[in-house]
C-alpha cells in the first residue's frame, strides 16, 4: 500500500485509481492481474463505447456473462455514466432472457459465446437490433465486444453521474421484475459506495481482500464486490466455484472476506479431512453468508472450523436487512440477525397490525436510505407494502431484544390438518443424515389432511438411490421430527434444482402434484 492510500478515500475506485494506479485491484479468474489503471481505461473505453452507441443517462444495458472482468467493467462504466447495469442469470433460457432485456428496455446487449445460443435467441425475441449486439468471444449475429473498445479513449468520460444496478426479482412466481432505483444525478464521488460493507464490520484498505466465489448476476454478489472494490479491497474472482479451488484461493491470497450461501457451506464439510486441511484459511475474517436458510448442524460445523468469521444475514433485493455476527449466532441459535444501522425489521399479522415480539407473522423491511419500484409493474410496487414497510413473504418473529427468527416464506409453508408445518425445519433434519448432500420438504395433494409431507432427497455420493435408503431416512426423521412433521415418502433426484445462489427453485419439486388441483399457495 502507497503512503497515499493510507487512509480510507471516500471517493471510491476512481480517485484510488488515480492516486495509486498500479495497486492490483483485480485477481481475473485465470489469474491474470489487473492494476488499478488498467481497469479504469477499461472502463472509460467502456463509457465512450457504450455513448457511441446511442445510450444516454438513465437508459439501461443488458449483460449475460459469467465472473469475469467484462462484468466488472460494465459494473463501473454504468456507476460512473448514470446508465443501469441489468445483470442477467445465465442459466435462464432464451425467452426468460428476452423478457428481462425487453422489459427493461436495454439498449446494448453484451453476451459471452458461453451462452451464445440462449442470448442470440433473447435478441431475435427481444428485437434488439444487430448493431447493439456485442460478444466475448464469437456469436453468430453479434459484434465483437472489441468493437465497443477500440479506438474509445481511456480518459475519463465527460458529465459523470451516478447509475445503479437494476436487477431482476427471481420470478419464482410470475414475470420477474426489475427493482429500480432513481438516479441522483450526482457525480459518483458524491456516494459512498463501499459504506455499505460498514455494516457487517469490514473495513477500507486494511490489508482486506475480498473473494467472489458466487455469480456476480447475483444482487448481493455484486453489491459486496463493488463495495469492496470502492473501499480499496482487491477483489479476486472464481468463475465455477468448487470447494477445493475456494479454500486454495483463499490460502493463496490470504482472502479476508466473501459472500456465501449455506450450499457452499455444506459441500466444503463434505471434503476429506485432509483435503480441508491442507489449506490454511486462518485469513478469513468475514465468510458472511445468507440467501436461504442454513441448518443449525451446518452452521456450528461451520464455525468449529472457521471461527467467530461465520457470519449472517437477511436481507431483500429490495433493500434492507439484518446482521447476525457468530457470537450472536452462539447466544441466540437460529437467529439471522437484528436489523441493520440503515434498515429496520417489522412483523405483522394478516391484518396489517404490528406484533409484540415473540408472536409469529410477516416479516416487513424498510430502507432508511431510500425507495425503489419495480419497473413497469406499479401494482407490485403498491403490493405487500404497509406504509414505507415491505415483505417478499417470509414468517417469522422478533425476541425481545429486536433478533429475527425466521420459519419459512408463506408460500411454502405446509398446512395439513389445519396445523402449520415449516419445511425448513425438516430440510434440517434430512441433511443431518450422512447419505443425504441436499434435500427439499413440501407438502402434496392429501384427500383427507389436505397436504402430507414429501421430502425429495440428492444422496450424497456412495449412496445408492434404492428403496432400503428411503427406509433409512425415514426412521432417521421419526428420531428427530414429530409425527406430524416426517415426511411420509422419500424421493430421489440426481441434482436438486438450485441456482448457484443456493435459492431452491421448490416449485419445479411441488408443482407437477398440484397439476389440475388447487395449489398450497
Amino acid at each position: 500500500m502507497s503512503a497515499s492510500m493510507a487512509s480510507p478515500s471516500p471517493n471510491g475506485f476512481w480517485a484510488q485509481a488515480a492516486a495509486d494506479p498500479g495497486r492490483t485491484v483485480l485477481i481475473a479468474p485465470d489469474g491474470e492481474e489487473w492494476t488499478a489503471a488498467r481497469l479504469h481505461a477499461a472502463c472509460n473505453r467502456l463509457v465512450h463505447g457504450l455513448r457511441a452507441a446511442g445510450l444516454e443517462r438513465g437508459d439501461a444495458f443488458a449483460v449475460v456473462l459469467p465472473n469475469g472482468v467484462e462484468l466488472f467493467t460494465a459494473y463501473l462504466a454504468a456507476a460512473q455514466a448514470g446508465f443501469y447495469l441489468v445483470p442477467v442469470n445465465h442459466h435462464l433460457v432464451g425467452p426468460e432472457i428476452a423478457w428481462i432485456v425487453g422489459d427493461s428496455e436495454a439498449k446494448a446487449l453484451i453476451a459471452h459465446e458461453r451462452f451464445a445460443d440462449a442470448a442470440r435467441a433473447a435478441a431475435d425475441e427481444a428485437g434488439l437490433p444487430p448493431e447493439h449486439r456485442y460478444a466475448v468471444g464469437e456469436v453468430p449475429g453479434f459484434r465483437p465486444y472489441s468493437a465497443l473498445l477500440d479506438g474509445r479513449p481511456e480518459t475519463a468520460p465527460e458529465n459523470r453521474t451516478l447509475g445503479w444496478v437494476m436487477n431482476y426479482t427471481s420470478g419464482t412466481t410470475g414475470r420477474p421484475r426489475g427493482i429500480r432505483r432513481p438516479l441522483s444525478g450526482k457525480p459518483p464521488e458524491e456516494t459512498p459506495l463501499g459504506g455499505f460493507l460498514g455494516i457487517f464490520g469490514i473495513r477500507p484498505f486494511d490489508g482486506n481482500v475480498h473473494l467472489v466465489c458466487s455469480p456476480l448476476y447475483h444482487t448481493a454478489v455484486l453489491q459486496f464486490a463493488g463495495a469492496a472494490l470502492h473501499i480499496g479491497h482487491q477483489v479476486v474472482l472464481m468463475d465455477k466455484w468448487t470447494p477445493a479451488e475456494m479454500l486454495r484461493l483463499i490460502d493463496t491470497y490470504r482472502c479476508t472476506h466473501t459472500h456465501m450461501v449455506p450450499t457452499q457451506f455444506h459441500r466444503l464439510l463434505a471434503l476429506p479431512e485432509e483435503v480441508r486441511a491442507r489449506y490454511d484459511v486462518s485469513s478469513m475474517r468475514h465468510a458472511i453468508h445468507g440467501a436461504a436458510p442454513c441448518p443449525d448442524h451446518v452452521k456450528r460445523a461451520m464455525i468449529d472450523w472457521w471461527g467467530s468469521c461465520v457470519e449472517e444475514y437477511y436481507a431483500a433485493s429490495e433493500g434492507g436487512g439484518a446482521f447476525a455476527t457468530a457470537e450472536d449466532w452462539l447466544k441466540k441459535p437460529g437467529t439471522v440477525g437484528r436489523a441493520w444501522p440503515i434498515s429496520e425489521l417489522a412483523v405483522f399479522d394478516d391484518d396489517g397490525n404490528r406484533l409484540p415480539p415473540g408472536e409469529l407473522g410477516t416479516v416487513y423491511l424498510k430502507m432508511t436510505t431510500g425507495g425503489f419500484r419495480y419497473h413497469k409493474d406499479e401494482g407490485k410496487t403498491r403490493k405487500n407494502r404497509i406504509g414505507d414497510f415491505f415483505t417478499v413473504g417470509d414468517l417469522g418473529h422478533l425476541d425481545e431484544d429486536g433478533y429475527l427468527f425466521l420459519r419459512d416464506r408463506k408460500i411454502d409453508m405446509i398446512i395439513s390438518g389445519g396445523v402449520n408445518i415449516y419445511p425448513a425445519e425438516i430440510e434440517a433434519a434430512l441433511l443431518a443424515h450422512p447419505a443425504v448432500a441436499d434435500a427439499a420438504a413440501f407438502g402434496i395433494p392429501h384427500d383427507e389432511w389436505g397436504e402430507q409431507v414429501k421430502a425429495v432427497v440428492e444422496p450424497a455420493d456412495g449412496y445408492p438411490a434404492a428403496p432400503a435408503l428411503a427406509e433409512a431416512i425415514l426412521a432417521h426423521c421419526a428420531e428427530r421430527l414429530a409425527g406430524y412433521k416426517r415426511p411420509r415418502s422419500v424421493e430421489f433426484i440426481a441434482v436438486m434444482p438450485r441456482d448457484p445462489n443456493g435459492k431452491l427453485y421448490k416449485r419445479r419439486l411441488r408443482d407437477p402434484y398440484w397439476t389440475g388441483r388447487r395449489g398450497p399457495g
